[in-house]
């Protein structure tokens, strides 16, 4: 029970608490569950990210015993299961980054919320776009995404893909450095309200 004005617990303590009250796993999922899928959601549509950010969960829920509490942030230990499963979409992945190369139509994209005018400008840049992603190792584009769509710092993706923070770095400026020749020069992890 919390007190009004309390500070909620760290991710570390809520699922140190899971741990002997299952319940309580669930402030875990409702703090994090929205923001996993959002990445999923970019990454291989809203069908196959409810159930990707279903096992995301269920994996984590099932390894909390060995989370390790001395880590006050959870989100890097969701992302990176929420990132093994995506690999196992990756061929997924790959073959819709190429049909929108070549097509300009993204197959996981909310159109109901597009306008057309949009959709036309952008069709050009986003098959660059998707160009270049599909055209990356999955290593480096694994690292561009969660630095791009989950905000996650060098040293959160180090652990979240199990890999050092230098590997994290030289992953990240190679894909930036490729995605950035497609895109004539344009920042790809870089947002309009960051570079206005």
């Amino acid at each position: 029970m919390r007190f009004a004005g309390a500070a909620a617990p760290s991710d570390a303590r809520v699922v140190a608490r899971s741990r002997t009250e299952p319940e309580a796993f669930a402030e875990l999922y409702d703090r994090h569950a929205p923001a996993v899928h959002r990445y999923v959601r970019r990454r291989l549509g809203e069908q196959a990210a409810e159930d990707v950010v279903a096992e995301t969960f269920l994996a984590a829920f099932r390894q909390r015993n060995r989370y390790d509490t001395a880590r006050p942030d959870a989100r890097p230990w969701l992302y990176g299961i929420a990132a093994n499963l995506v690999g196992k979409h990756r061929r997924s992945e790959t073959r819709k980054l190429r049909a929108l190369a070549r097509t300009g139509v993204d197959p996981v994209a909310d159109t109901a919320t597009e306008r057309v005018d949009e959709r036309l400008s952008a069709s050009s840049a986003s098959r660059r776009l998707a160009r270049a992603l599909a055209g990356l190792s999955a290593g480096d584009r694994e690292v561009l995404l969660l630095a791009a769509w989950a905000d996650l710092t060098y040293e959160q993706i180090g652990e979240a893909l199990s890999i050092p923070v230098g590997t994290v770095r030289s992953r990240l400026h190679r894909a930036r450095r490729k995605v950035r020749e497609a895109l004539g020069g344009a920042d790809p992890t870089r947002t309009e309200e960051a570079t206005e």
